[in-house]
């Protein structure tokens, strides 16, 4: 009679122990995926800072220009 009981409770915890570790494996795949999220969104980032940092500067050389000519017509007059 205790060896029924005890061989149902570790069927049991074994059923459990199971079942623990396919949570853990799915929350492996998940936090796995969340990282290769990140390190995409991390590298198309960069690749938009790159192009908006790009842009920046071409906009500080027409701001120079556009003052020069502006101070040059003021001259003029």
């Amino acid at each position: 009679m205790v060896v029924n009981e005890s061989a149902g409770f570790i069927a049991q915890f074994v059923t459990d122990l199971g079942r623990v570790g396919l949570a853990l494996q799915a929350l492996g795949i998940v936090v796995i995926l969340a990282i290769i999220f990140q390190f995409i969104g991390f590298f198309l980032n960069r690749k938009r800072l790159a192009q908006i940092a790009e842009i920046r500067k071409d906009m500080v050389r027409i701001e120079r220009k556009i003052d020069r000519v502006i101070s040059d017509v003021g001259k003029r007059r």
